[in-house]
């Protein structure tokens, strides 16, 4: 064993030459197959993730390239390619793009659609043409573009109008104007991207362009106007008691269109006011009894006296302001907040009673004799019959004819007046050709002085009842 005992020591003669040397450090492994192995998996990781959220290679949709993108950066690129495209009006025409007509379609469906149908993982998807939709075009964007580039073929359209005429809203026809055809321009520019075309070429050609306000439409309008015209008023229930002229109806409203040429109505408020400030005086009414006769049975025969409701106005602060607003509708019958006391009805029986007995005759009312006089009817063997009847056929004057049952021999009286129908030919009448009433004179009838036969004409209404007895 060889030591050292101090620093300062020196080896002995024959000792041999010892040195200290660092040691050599063990011998690293490679490990080649990480290096090589962590890239590959992880861009084999990112392809495969990729494929999962890309379209296709190759794929196209309505003529714009979306190989390689999310549906997201697909619906841009369809969309640019649309605003891009070039439609050129006729052969060697003036030119537009799809964003100067507002062209657009459905980029997200159809991009949706793409990565739908050709996702990147699906290889046999790969390089697809898909179809392109429908394009919309912005109408007046594309008509002021096309417009502008010719000119000379756009025309402004008339529309139609109403007014009012000599109490009546008549019908202005629209005419057309002319301009290129939207719906042809839209047509191939469809055309053009299902073919996957950057370019499409579409005749120069102007159109009929019909007016957004058409005939139909005033047409429609005027015959709304004339209802109104016909029913325009103040109600009280079904009763229109305040009517309105059709001159004031119409100075009422204005006829307009709104911004899609439909015909609008708006009414004045204020106007209306003046016409609701005076409606008490025209609408306030007492309540009047109704008067009608009857027959004995109950059955109704004249309407003596119509009678009323009595009828009162309510509030009114807002009737003209909701007027206006119903009138903008086509409502023209405006029913009036009114508190009503319903008429009462007294019903009258009206009798004519014969006598034969007395030759007299009785006018009756509910039973009570309220009129009489003396009458002569039928002699023996042409006596007036007995019984209970009703007035039927009625004339003020006639020639009457027939046989005497009493002597067989034919007769004719000219002109006789007020003439009443009750038993087959039996009637009462007027006589003017003898004045002995009281005694039995005629031959089945049952005649009067002619002044009196008239106050019994008007005063016994067909249907009425009449008794004939001894």
């Amino acid at each position: 064993m060889i030591t050292r005992q101090g620093a300062d020591d020196q080896p002995a003669a024959d000792a041999p030459d010892v040195r200290w040397a660092p040691a050599e450090p063990a011998p690293r492994r490679r490990h080649l197959g990480l290096k090589i192995g962590i890239p590959v998996a992880v861009v084999t990781a990112g392809a495969v993730a990729a494929s999962l959220v890309l379209i296709a290679p190759g794929t196209a949709v309505a003529g714009a390239s979306v190989g390689f993108q999310t549906p997201g950066m697909a619906a841009d690129s369809i969309s640019s390619h649309l605003a891009g495209l070039t439609i050129s009006l006729g052969d060697g025409g003036p030119t537009v793009t799809g964003a100067d007509l507002g062209a657009s379609v459905d980029s997200a469906a159809l991009a949706d659609a793409a990565f739908g149908q050709s996702p990147m993982w699906n290889v046999g998807a790969w390089f697809s043409q898909l179809p392109g939709g429908t394009v919309t075009l912005d109408e007046g964007k594309a008509t002021a573009a096309l417009r502008d580039a010719l000119p000379e073929l756009y025309s402004e359209p008339t529309a139609a109008a109403v007014s009012f005429d000599g109490g009546a809203y008549t019908v202005t026809p629209a005419a057309d104007g002319s301009g290129i055809d939207l719906a042809a321009v839209q047509t191939a520019i469809d055309a053009a991207l299902a073919e996957g075309e950057s370019a499409v070429t579409v005749p120069a050609e102007a159109v009929a362009v019909p007016s957004a306000t058409t005939t139909e439409m005033a047409e429609a309008t005027v015959a709304t106007l004339a209802d109104m015209i016909d029913t325009a008023g103040f109600y009280a229930g079904e009763e229109r008691v305040v009517p309105v002229s059709a001159e004031r109806l119409a100075s009422w409203l204005t006829i307009g269109t709104d911004e899609s040429g439909a015909f609008t109505i708006t009414a004045d408020a204020a106007a209306i006011q003046t016409t609701v400030d005076g409606l008490a005086d025209k609408v306030n009414q007492d309540p009047v009894t109704a008067e009608i006769l009857t027959s004995e049975a109950g059955t109704e025969l004249v309407t003596v006296v119509e009678g009323q409701d009595g009828r009162v106005l309510g509030d009114t602060a807002g009737v003209a302001r909701d007027y206006a607003d119903q009138l903008a509708t086509g409502d023209a019958a405006y029913a009036l907040p009114i508190d009503v006391t319903p008429r009462e009805t007294v019903t009258t029986t009206r009798l004519a009673e014969v006598d034969l007995g007395e030759q007299r005759l009785y006018l009756k009312e509910n039973g009570k004799v309220i009129d009489t006089w003396l009458i002569s009817s039928g002699r023996d063997g042409a006596v007036t019959f007995p019984g209970r009847y009703s007035i039927g056929w009625r004339t003020p004057l006639q020639d009457m004819t027939g046989t005497s049952r009493d002597t067989g021999t034919k007769y004719t009286q000219p002109d006789v007046p007020w003439v009443m129908y009750f038993n087959g030919n039996q009637a009462f009448h007027g006589a003017y050709w003898h004045n002995n009433f009281g005694n039995q004179m005629s031959a089945g009838c049952v005649n009067m002085p002619p002044n009196l036969a008239k106050k019994l004409y008007d005063w016994l209404p067909n249907g009425a009842d009449v008794w004939i007895h001894a």
